[in-house]
């Protein structure tokens, strides 16, 4: 890219470093938490107005109260015998971020499938940001993709790219 730039993390430039220690010991309680389906107190972790931004299939969750109703009860009411699995974990300042998996039995309807009884995994990657003690925003991408290939259901009907790296598909040329 010639010329000018776009400017870069600026959501995360004025970080106060010395906030790691803090960040670190809210997100290990609240991943705690989840993993022993805390739902009514989970405002331990979060305020009480913090945003909960996913992705497509996930929408966005603006309050404890939406995140409790709209994603945790909905979540556990499909995935049973549910473990979150953080595979890395990384701090500075005020803002973390991890990625990893969790381990769910398919117990309950999840996006018009009907319960299957199988075990699978589901993949994420959060960031978060903490003021106060408090989870305040929370990016997050669901890799539902992936559940939902899991439970028989490709969403990208054959066209997935994943067959330019089986040899099976050629990728178009660039312009």
């Amino acid at each position: 890219m010639k010329g000018s730039r776009p400017e870069q993390a600026a959501l995360s430039r004025d970080t106060d470093m010395s906030k790691t220690d803090e960040t670190r010991r809210v997100i290990e309680g609240m991943v705690d938490g989840l993993n022993d389906h805390r739902i009514a107190d989970i405002g331990d972790f979060f305020s009480e107005t913090f945003r909960w931004m996913g992705n497509t299939g996930c929408g966005s969750k603006d309050g404890i109260r939406e995140f409790q109703d709209n994603w945790q009860k909905p979540f556990q009411a499909a995935f049973h015998d549910k473990t979150c699995i953080d595979e890395a974990r990384l701090y500075m300042g005020e803002w973390a971020a991890a990625f990893g998996r969790q381990e769910a039995t398919h117990g309950g309807a999840f996006m018009g499938i009907a319960p299957t009884g199988n075990r699978i995994e589901i993949r994420y990657m959060d960031f978060w940001k903490v003021v106060d003690g408090k989870i305040v925003d929370n990016w997050v991408m669901v890799d539902f993709p992936h559940v939902l290939a899991q439970l028989g259901v490709d969403v990208f009907n054959g066209e997935g790219w994943e067959a330019f790296d089986n040899g099976t598909k050629t990728p178009p040329s660039p312009h």
